[in-house]
């Protein structure tokens, strides 16, 4: 049976079911955009906004330093900060020197950073002056040759400048000299800013975006730049009738995730659009943020979304601005999209993908039809299945559940050293994603589980075997088990079941806390409960569905 795209005839008016892609890099294309669209706000940051040739000529700036430090083609470049003005400074000259971005997690522990910063072979970090402490640490069993130390307030504007490290003494630090830790601002300002030969390469790699597993070992998705490229010319191919050079978007999501990294900076860089930096996401930051910015597209998570609704500040604005509302990470239930649709008149539209795909695969039509619960039809140039879960082999009929398959010029080239992990997920140029689906007669795709056993908090992508792994390393506490429950605000919560050892005595509060002194804050049981043991298979293997079943009973007693 010959493959159809069926879901073309589902596309808005004006989408093309094919890309005809430029081979232009991201770096190459904000150069490009300099030139278009000069004093066009490019990132606007607490009242500071740095147009489109001071960005260009910024990025040329720290080029230069970098390769003056020895970076060269190849090389891995780690970011470990939050959506700043140098976020994006660093990723593009890393794109533009040729050498390889690690965005890397600031709420990431010791443990978690040492072992992203090792597998990805970075040798210069770039990160917010507050976590140099946590970097000197790790420093003597990593690579890194190179710290680049950059400050909360390098770009705000006066006065805030000057009073933001007294309101804020927690995220503000003299910058600790030593070794290889070198200032961002005083190596672009010893730089010259003239034009820095671009070394980026179409196919080459661009990129490595760390996802969690369902081991709980991270790994190194490889993205090229034609990957990411690819990726950001179909999503904006979805929206013909906004203009290059006349939208804006707010950050909200990080640059470090896969989300906030291609669906809003790349995005907004290839496009000549304006990035409006949340670098905390807050309800109140953000309200702040679209009365002073006005910026045409509003991305977020659910928990996000349920917050600007409940908060009177939000409800009173006008909201003429806002061209539409996207929602990702996970999708917005039926309430929540009623309520801003109401409140605000503007276009909702969820959008899904996966690190491995750039992330962007399948987005809800700008201007179309939307089924509630979907989260819409694959981008152009993107194939769909829905395949058995059994063999993966067989495609299901439309609206039967089976696992769902991706083909397209942003699917991953596959794991960084891991060809097991890559060939498990990569068969015959089709991506298996581990999502269980279904997709109706016109295309719209709804995810209806997870064949993994990924937890998803507030967009945050939690995989249990890791805080497993940490429980147990614990020495009172034998076995354990972590699984997601259902939560209103953060659409899923964690809660791990504990049996100790013989003998042994631990409280809620003793087991949390050693949680926090190893895993990062987002995953971080919420409750503990104490059993006897963890139910297991004949071989000794631990049931979380099991786990699962005994908690639903739990719960079920609690409320009779």
């Amino acid at each position: 049976m010959p493959f159809k795209r069926f879901w073309h005839e589902s596309y808005d008016s004006g989408v093309p079911s094919m890309v005809h892609f430029e081979e232009t890099t991201l770096s190459r294309a904000l150069a490009r955009n300099a030139d278009r669209f000069p004093d066009h706000p490019a990132l606007m940051f607490l009242g500071n906004t740095i147009r489109y040739r001071r960005l260009d000529e910024m990025v040329d700036r720290l080029s230069h330093a970098l390769a003056a430090l020895g970076i060269c083609p190849g090389d891995r470049v780690a970011t470990l900060l939050p959506n700043i003005p140098q976020a994006t400074i660093s990723i593009y000259a890393a794109f533009r020197t040729g050498a390889v971005v690690v965005p890397t997690n600031p709420l990431y522990t010791e443990r978690e950073l040492e072992y992203q910063l090792n597998d990805s072979g970075s040798e210069t970090v770039i990160t917010l002056d507050l976590l140099l402490p946590r970097l000197a640490k790790i420093r003597p069993r990593t690579g890194i040759r190179h710290i680049i130390s950059c400050h909360i307030n390098d770009y705000l504007p006066f006065p805030k400048k000057q009073v933001f490290p007294l309101l804020k003494k927690d995220m503000y630090r003299k910058t600790d000299r030593g070794e290889g830790i070198h200032e961002f601002t005083e190596l672009l300002a010893h730089r010259s800013g003239a034009k820095f030969d671009d070394r980026s390469n179409w196919d080459e790699l661009a990129a490595l975006l760390y996802t969690g597993g369902t081991t709980g070992t991270s790994k190194g998705v490889m993205l090229h730049h034609s990957n990411l490229s690819s990726n950001v010319q179909q999503f904006r191919a979805w929206f013909p009738t906004i203009k290059d050079g006349e939208g804006s978007m707010l950050a909200v999501f990080p640059f470090f995730h896969s989300a906030g990294f291609t669906a809003i900076q790349n995005m907004c860089i290839w496009s000549g659009w304006g990035a409006v930096l949340v670098p905390r996401p807050e309800t109140g930051i953000i309200v702040d943020l679209l009365k002073k910015y006005r910026p045409s597209f509003v991305p977020g998570v659910p928990t996000i979304f349920v917050g600007l609704l409940n908060d009177p500040r939000f409800r009173a604005l006008d909201f003429s601005f806002v061209r539409g509302f996207f929602a990702g990470a996970a999708p917005l239930s039926t309430d929540t999209i009623r309520d801003l649709k109401e409140l605000t008149g503007a276009m909702i539209v969820n959008v899904y993908g996966l690190t491995e795909t750039s992330p962007l695969a399948t987005s809800n039509p700008f201007q179309g039809k939307i089924v509630p619960g979907s989260i819409g039809l694959p981008l152009p140039n993107t194939d769909m299945r829905i395949v058995d879960i059994e063999s993966g082999t067989r495609d299901m009929p439309v609206g039967e559940a089976g696992e769902v398959l991706f083909r397209g010029p942003q699917v991953m080239k596959g794991y960084y050293n891991k060809q097991a992990e890559t060939d498990a997920v990569l068969k015959d140029g089709w991506l298996h994603t581990g999502d269980i689906g279904t997709v109706d007669a016109a295309g719209n795709l709804t995810i209806v589980d997870r064949k993994k056993d990924m937890i998803i908090a507030a967009g945050f992508n939690i995989y249990p075997n890791e805080i497993d792994d940490i429980l147990m390393s614990h020495p009172d506490i034998l076995e354990a088990c972590t699984i997601g429950v259902p939560d209103t605000y953060r659409g899923e919560t964690v809660k791990a079941y504990v049996a100790l050892k013989p003998g042994a005595s631990l409280s809620e509060e003793e087991v949390i806390a050693y949680c926090r002194e190893n895993l990062a804050a987002y995953k971080v049981p919420r409750s503990i409960v104490f059993i006897d043991a963890i139910p297991k298979t004949t071989v000794g293997k631990i049931l979380r569905r099991a786990v699962r079943e005994l908690d639903e009973r739990r719960e079920r007693e609690k409320s009779a």
